[in-house]
């Protein structure tokens, strides 16, 4: 009777904690991806890692199942709390217009192609756009900790050996040649032309988006449309749309028509976020859309502060120095309501070399002092009175 209980088995001592990354999890039996479903684990699922063969790790779920996974589907608890970070600080980020997708996107913990897929937009979803980033193609993901370090055991001491007495010393090194004679001539640059035919740095475009369920997360922004209204995206000129937004409206016999703000960039690739600017009006007489006021040639950066009857944009000046340009609507005029330098504003850290997850990444690096409208014109007052006097 006693050979016939079963015995229960020793459970395998963990080595790590990780969680899971994508949204759903396939966790095979074996070391092979055609391998049999042990069991399915989800985004955010906590497992124990038990062992590690190459690329693919042995885990065991919170329910006791135990299986392989591949390592690129693993999260250790610092990139999982930089992503919950993430979700919070972008939820009280600013919207910077609605988007959607013409096919399934994914949604990944960092901007970085190998980095997990934890939730899919589907075909014509509607999200939140907050910002976008360059990245290169070929970066790396930040370093992760999925095990335990595990101490190597010493055992017994080993005995110091003991030294001959008859050993020599080898003999010392011979002394170095001395320099030629010319050396400063044959130091001098012969005219070589440096090398231009290294081929540039393939980069990435990335957005930072929310979905409607409150999950952040990074997309190609390739794979994102605005979702502004045609007769209003139809003036784009093959410029791609980076934010829009709606700070007023004009009533047409009864018809409620939106007066539209946006941003365009001419090509994705930019380490800025939009090189233009442009308000819509609508024409009652006309019955469409005309511009009633347009910036171009500009450097911008999101976000884009916009609301009934006034907006701001970041961009470079002259100096370079990121300055917020502040305007006011009425009617169907844009004023200019004066400048100020860009604030800085907290963004949850991104996987782009950054490992400390208590630190956040500046959206907009401090701007320089600068002074304001109204001072510059004094300035200019002072200097044409000063030639006068001359």
């Amino acid at each position: 009777m006693l050979c016939g209980c079963a015995q229960e088995t020793e459970r395998a001592a963990s080595i790590g904690d990780a969680y899971i990354g994508p949204a759903t999890l396939n966790i095979r039996k074996d070391i092979d991806t055609k391998s049999g479903t042990a069991t399915v684990a989800h985004h955010g699922d906590h497992v124990e890692i038990l062992a590690q063969r190459r690329l693919w790790y042995k885990v065991r779920t919170d329910k006791g199942v135990e299986g392989w996974t591949d390592d690129r589907q693993l999260l250790d608890s610092a990139q999982m709390a930089r992503l919950r970070k993430l979700a919070e600080e972008t939820a009280g980020l600013p919207s910077q217009g609605k988007a959607t997708t013409y096919d399934i996107l994914n949604v990944h913990t960092e901007p970085n192609r190998n980095s997990p897929s934890f939730v899919q937009v589907k075909e014509k979803e509607v999200f939140d756009v907050i910002t976008h980033r360059i990245v290169p193609r070929a970066a790396k993901q930040p370093k992760r900790q999925l095990t335990r370090a595990i101490p190597k055991s010493t055992g017994r001491p080993k005995k110091a050996a003991k030294k001959n007495a008859s050993d020599v010393p080898p003999p010392p090194p011979p002394a170095a040649p001395a320099p030629p004679t010319d050396w400063i001539a044959l130091s001098k640059e012969r005219g070589v032309e440096a090398d231009t035919d290294t081929p540039p740095v393939a980069q990435d475009d990335w957005t930072l988006i929310r979905t409607a369920g409150g999950q952040s997360g990074w997309v190609l922004t390739s794979r994102v449309y605005m979702s502004i209204p045609d007769e209003v995206a139809q003036y784009a000129e093959g410029h791609r749309i980076t934010s829009y937004f709606s700070i007023g409206k004009i009533n047409d016999d009864g018809a409620q028509k939106d007066i539209w703000l946006w941003t365009t960039a001419e090509s994705l690739g930019q380490d800025f976020d939009f090189d233009s600017y442009r308000v819509f009006t609508w024409s009652q007489k006309r019955h469409r859309y005309e511009t009633a006021y347009i910036q171009r040639r500009e450097r911008g950066y999101l976000p884009v502060i916009a609301k009934e009857g006034e907006f701001s944009v970041c961009v470079e000046d002259k100096s370079g120095a990121r300055v917020r340009k502040q305007y006011t609507l009425t009617g169907n005029t844009v004023r200019p309501a004066g400048v100020k330098p860009c604030e800085v504003r907290a963004e949850a850290e991104a996987a782009t070399g950054a490992t400390s997850e208590d630190k956040p990444i500046a959206l907009h690096p401090p701007a320089k002092a600068t002074r304001s409208y109204v001072d510059e014109v004094r300035m200019r007052v002072k200097r044409l009175f000063a030639k006068k006097t001359k």
